[in-house]
């Protein structure tokens, strides 16, 4: 009797100890597999949303997407509080090119933090903070941070239409010196996340 019990344990345990082996391996596979759909979904798509200045480019939560005319080339030159006011739109990935957008326009540059910002046609692309949903424009034409912003067409261009009253250009002007984030640059980063909330 004390045999067969003996027996029956130690089969037990070698059933547990395989079990746990297996299961071990299992969870590795789809631990391998979280990482690579979490790599997936660090890459962004830019598409073309309706604004009133016409059809304009947006980032995946579908706010618009604009140009610094400070950034003379594809490195961007906003950062610190310029990236609260006007977070960039980073990705982890090459980003996809959406309906009416041209998927050879589409580029990235490395930040100074090291984080990679999606570009189209050259220029670093931003969202701005002052935005809270998708087809406002409430940065257009805003003159912050030492140059102005503009929404972007389809074709890599600013887009000048819509532009915000000349009272609203001064206020974010004055805005950028204050040591916080005025609420007329919306200093709020919430948009940022959905394709990169670091600066």
């Amino acid at each position: 009797m004390p045999l067969r019990i003996g027996l029956a344990i130690g089969l037990v345990s070698l059933l547990v100890a395989a079990g746990c082996g297996s299961s071990s391996s299992s969870s590795s596979s789809s631990n391998t597999s979280s990482n690579a759909s979490s790599a997936a979904k660090g890459t962004v798509a830019v598409d073309l949303g309706t604004t009133k200045a016409g059809k304009v480019l947006v980032g995946p939560s579908g706010r618009s997407l604009y140009l610094f005319e400070g950034d003379k080339s594809a490195s961007s030159k906003c950062s610190g509080e310029c990236a609260k006011d006007w977070p960039p739109l980073t990705t982890s990935g090459k980003p996809t090119a959406g309906t009416g957008v041209t998927a050879s326009r589409l580029g990235i540059t490395k930040r100074a933090n090291g984080t990679e910002q999606v570009t189209y046609n050259g220029h670093p692309l931003y969202y701005f903070g002052g935005d809270k949903k998708s087809g406002t424009i409430a940065g257009q034409g805003l003159d912050a941070f030492g140059a102005e912003w503009y929404v972007v067409g389809s074709s890599g261009s600013k887009v000048e239409k819509g532009e915000a009253k000349s009272g609203s250009k001064d206020s974010s002007s004055s805005s950028k010196s204050s040591s916080g984030s005025g609420s007329s640059s919306g200093g709020s980063s919430s948009g940022g996340s959905s394709g990169g909330s670091s600066y």
